[in-house]
């Protein structure tokens, strides 16, 4: 039964020549198909579609195996009788240190012609030990063109540290250098760093800054000893260098207990945490009332030629 009727268009001598009544409303492609039929061609998939799902494979099975390790991790910490003991999961970290250093284009950026720089503000009533023994370090590892400069807010700094980097042996164009490193002696609360002048907000403070530097030597740790590492440069900058007597004496009996298990802070490595708490050392005069794990200690990082040479500033 039709749904509705129309008169038609065209009537000639009593006629219909054209007449078209609708049998339904409108048309849809079948669901059912024989078994036998070939299936529907299918649509061209966007590439870049692909790519995406794939990437969110990718992050989702990281994040099962992450989930999967702090679970783990979990539970031993929170079993009563767990004999866990976090210095047994850094002795299998894979510490590795790329030969020529790390790509310098990758972490600061790639910037054709010019030269990547590197500017640090301290003040000089309290130089930042730590950031000096590393840009020895990172003079081993690159070309570096060093300066050192005093800002009009200063009136004045010591002969020996206007002289901290020393004279460059041989002046190269500007070009052939890797990286500049430039030091201002200035009236700041705390040392402030950009390698970006005109982009970058300043990364505050002696420990953040340390912990970029070290980060171009080009050395990779897992979570766990990052970790531990982040939280002896912590400990070392606002407890045993800012704390009271008391906070400081902790911190001697922690690192006591922890460098008579292992040659360094975190495992068997020579890491950023080593150079920060033995520059706070040097700075608060707590070397000498220092155990005799921590006194040891001492002495291999003072072997050392990055800190035997700044060991020179301090005289």
């Amino acid at each position: 039964m039709p749904m509705y009727k129309v008169r038609p268009f065209h009537r000639v001598c009593g006629e219909v020549l054209a007449e078209q009544l609708p049998s339904c409303m409108y048309r849809l492609p079948s669901l059912h198909r024989p078994a036998n039929a070939s299936p529907p061609p299918q649509e061209e998939v966007d590439l870049s579609l692909q790519a995406l799902e794939s990437r969110q494979d990718e992050i989702l099975k990281r994040l099962y195996e992450l989930k999967s390790a702090v679970d783990g991790l979990s539970k031993m910490i929170q079993t009563p009788d767990a004999d866990f003991d976090v210095t047994n999961v850094i002795q299998t970290d894979e510490c590795s240190p790329l030969k020529n250093g790390a790509d310098l284009d990758l972490m600061l950026g790639k910037d054709y012609g010019a030269l990547k720089d590197i500017v640090i503000n301290a003040n000089p009533s309290l130089p930042p030990l730590s950031l000096l023994v590393l840009h020895r370090l990172l003079c081993e590892r690159y070309k570096i063109l060093s300066a050192v400069h005093t800002h009009s807010s200063v009136r004045s700094v010591p002969e020996n540290l206007l002289k901290c980097f020393e004279e460059q042996t041989k002046k190269q164009p500007r070009h052939e250098y890797q990286l500049g490193f430039t030091l201002i002696w200035k009236d700041v609360p705390k040392p402030q760093m950009k390698f970006s002048i005109q982009t970058m907000c300043p990364i505050e403070g002696e420990g953040n800054i340390a912990r970029f530097l070290f980060s171009l030597l080009g050395q990779k740790y897992n979570a766990v000893t990052s970790t531990l590492i982040d939280s002896w440069i912590d400990t070392a900058i606002f407890q045993l260098k800012e704390g009271s007597s008391k906070e400081k004496g902790a911190v001697l009996r922690s690192m006591n207990a922890a460098l008579g298990k292992t040659a360094w802070l975190v495992g068997n490595e020579l890491t950023v945490a080593d150079i920060v708490a033995w520059c706070a050392l040097q700075q608060t005069g707590s070397a000498n009332a220092a155990p005799a794990n921590v006194q040891k200690w001492m002495k291999s990082c003072e072997n050392l030629a990055p800190f035997s040479a700044v060991m020179k500033l301090l005289k």
